[in-house]
């Protein structure tokens, strides 16, 4: 089952979004970027907007706006993430886009099922370029929060014109939730000499015995991986993972029966495999699973693929009989880029086949 928010005048880009079941069985939140205007650039103007389903995802209510960019005096509000709290209670976390030298992590909280939010924390300190993924704020099993963030040090030159650093990754981290934050004192990075991108748009996912695995896409043809024995304090340094992608987002959930899905763009982009500009290489989008906590995958399987439209930036939400999925989903009739459709597809759980695989996770030694 589909749902598609298609551009329209006025509105010309809705995504990147993520979920929220507000108890198990009850109404579902989905908040995602709604851009404004005539232009659909990353840079240009979008709010958050809310939208509710009491079907399980089958039908979803008129759109709400919740955070609006002019609040901020700023250039846009996006890449939403959602999370539950103790006594009822929803985080929502959201980039604020002041320019190209400053866009930083805000963080708020609804006592009242997302009708009204509170006054809102600004996570990080220091000030610089902060990428988050939507759907990336995640909760260990000791109850932290983590943020993991991209730090672009990016900076002018002397006749005032942009240069955009590779991404460097960070992590924010939080013990009362939400309340304050504080910065770790890992910072991730590659040899610029081998990687222009740097590691960009990093996720984390809780393994066995607290083991934390994290992920960031980047100009190698590959995904990277690092991994944190402490909760999140401190990472391993990057190194190769087994999902091979092109410079485009991989996310990975935990389902309700204990499985954890990875979904991701596989084939890399090349000479032979050339980027096509309105997919930027992010088709097909698959899936995998892993019944044993991440160490092996089962064989990728194709959830779309359509030469002409691109599919990134999933949001997952696990039900009891299906997942929640939600992404980037345009082609040339999406005023020409992948990232303007979102849609928010409904896939029952006997649709998700386990087939025997090859790929396998190294944990590290403790």
């Amino acid at each position: 089952m589909f749902f598609d928010m298609i551009p329209q005048k006025g509105n010309p880009r809705n995504s990147e979004g993520s979920f929220l079941e507000l108890s198990p069985g009850g109404e579902i939140l989905f908040v995602y970027s709604a851009f404004l205007g005539d232009l659909a650039a990353d840079h240009t103007m979008a709010d958050l907007r809310l939208i509710r389903s009491t079907d399980r995802g089958n039908t979803w209510s008129e759109p709400q706006t919740i955070v609006s960019a002019s609040t901020y005096d700023a250039m846009n509000v996006m890449s939403v993430s959602l999370i539950s709290l103790p006594r009822g209670q929803i985080g929502l976390m959201y980039l604020v886009r002041k320019s190209w030298l400053d866009m930083y992590i805000a963080f708020q909280v609804s006592t009242d099922c997302g009708k009204t939010w509170d006054k809102p924390v600004r996570v990080n300190r220091r000030t610089s370029f902060f990428v988050v993924n939507n759907d990336r704020l995640f909760r260990t099993s000791s109850g932290r929060l983590i943020i993991p963030a991209a730090d672009h040090p990016n900076r002018l030159d002397e006749d005032g014109h942009l240069l955009f650093a590779p991404a460097r990754t960070v992590f924010f981290y939080s013990d009362d939730d939400g309340t304050t934050w504080q910065e770790t004192g890992t910072c991730l990075e590659l040899p610029p000499v081998i990687s222009s991108s740097g590691l960009q748009e990093p996720g984390v996912i809780e393994l066995s015995e607290g083991v934390l695995y994290g992920w960031a896409r980047c100009d190698l043809g590959r995904q990277m991986e690092f991994f944190s024995c402490d909760d999140g304090l401190q990472w391993t340094d990057p190194r190769p993972s087994p999902f091979t992608s092109p410079l485009s987002p991989m996310s990975m959930a935990r389902l309700q029966d204990g499985r954890l899905i990875a979904l991701w763009n596989p084939v890399p982009v090349n000479n032979i495999c050339p980027q096509a500009p309105i997919t930027m290489g992010r088709t097909p989008l698959v899936y995998a699973l892993s019944p044993d906590d991440g160490a092996t995958w089962s064989e990728p399987d194709i959830l779309e693929h359509d030469p002409h439209h691109g599919y990134c930036y999933t949001a997952i939400l696990s039900l009891e009989d299906a997942v929640l999925l939600a992404y980037c989903a345009g082609g040339q009739e999406d005023f020409g880029l992948c990232l303007n459709r979102l849609r928010i597809r409904r896939v029952p759980l006997e649709r998700l086949e386990e087939k025997p695989g090859q790929i396998r996770i190294t944990l590290p030694l403790p």
